[in-house]
């Protein structure tokens, strides 16, 4: 079997530790004699792989004991509507605009209320993080909108903005469980599942408790009111059940690693080597500016579109895949994910000195 390097923003790679621990309960899960895919959600055997997920990720990221963990499903982009519906309660919110994906959930919140977008770095194509210090916070607004990672662009909050005491939401999808997190700063942490924790389908959602109400916007469906999920314990319809075993699987891999700090440190190292490599090369060069840099995804161009294709093209061949970047930015991505291997880096870096010094 030979396994390539895989670059993608998601679905993503997955520890191999986790695969082939799996792969290996895949037909008779513990002695069940069935698949974790073929287990009713309301067995006891499912009822504990369930309860250790979520006690796991609790222990991961020390979330506080009046945070609901909820393993929902439609994904990170269903929660651009969930959010409003749940917490618009005076029709204003907030939006930082500092990427597609939160220009995506800003543009489905003005469906619910008003969306008042207070900063944004689209200007410069999405290439910084804009002063968050001080913003003109509405008065009214109901709570505070991020998009923390910028999976496309490949910026990041370093400091979280100024929310002057207003709720902060906040979209961690591509950056979930690299490094710690202080839960108690927000009111609501989400993320889609597929990028650096398991396989696509899911999204979990920290919502601290006084958020969770039945107090939701006229004609909420009942599937999309946190209170539902909550009281039923993400067990109110059938889960995507296997992927809550995948993702206690990785959960436990990040226990073994070392906990979130030792991940941060890993992932630093490994996007430290891509940076320098950027910053030094006279044929490549990053597109954001350095100090809103991700640890997770970093785009990368020549200037030329055509060696571009050209480099894409030859590193899959060389096993290093899904380099092509965003349909609407272009370049080339490297997504590298708490599951990346610093072997993985390492050989990108070098493919990138041999297409340079053959293509100079």
């Amino acid at each position: 079997m030979s396994r390539v390097y895989n670059f993608s923003a998601g679905p993503a790679v997955l520890p191999e530790a986790v695969l082939k621990e799996a792969a290996e309960e895949m037909m008779d899960y513990k002695g069940c004699g069935m698949s974790v895919m073929e287990m009713s959600h309301r067995s006891k055997m499912f009822e504990s792989i369930i309860q250790e997920a979520e006690a796991d990720l609790r222990e991961l990221l020390q979330i506080p004991d009046n945070y609901k963990v909820l393993f929902l499903q439609g994904g990170a982009s269903q929660q651009f509507a969930m959010i409003p519906m749940n917490l618009m309660k005076n029709r204003v919110a907030d939006y930082i605009v500092t990427g597609q994906w939160a220009k995506k959930a800003w543009k489905e919140a003005q469906k619910y209320g008003k969306a008042n977008k207070i900063a944004s770095s689209e200007d410069k194509t999405f290439s910084y993080i804009p002063d968050c210090s001080d913003l003109d916070i509405s008065p009214d607004a109901d709570y505070v909108y991020i998009c923390e990672n910028n999976t496309i662009y490949g910026t990041k909050f370093k400091t979280l903005p100024n929310t002057k005491g207003k709720i902060l939401v906040s979209d961690v999808s591509s950056c979930f469980l690299s490094e710690p997190m202080e839960i108690s700063k927000y009111g609501i942490v989400y993320g889609g599942v597929q990028k650096n924790i398991g396989p696509a389908g899911m999204v979990i959602s920290i919502i601290r408790e006084d958020l969770i109400t039945e107090d939701v916007l006229e004609g909420t469906p009942t599937m999309l009111t946190y209170k539902t999920h909550a009281d039923a314990g993400s067990l109110y319809n059938t889960p995507n059940s296997y992927c809550i075993y995948m993702c206690g699987k990785v959960f436990k891999w990040l226990k073994a690693m070392g906990g979130l700090s030792v991940m941060k440190e890993r992932n630093e190292r490994k996007a430290k080597l891509l940076y320098d490599f950027l910053d030094e090369s006279h044929l490549f060069k990053g597109t954001v500016v350095p100090e809103d840099r991700s640890l997770m995804n970093v785009p990368f161009v020549t200037g030329n579109e055509q060696l571009d294709a050209k480099f894409v093209k030859e590193a899959k061949e060389a096993g290093l895949e899904n380099l092509k970047g965003h349909r609407t930015v272009g370049g080339m991505r490297a997504s590298i994910y708490n599951a990346m291997p610093m072997e993985g880096v390492e050989a990108l870096v070098a493919f990138m000195k041999k297409f340079e010094k053959e293509n100079a």
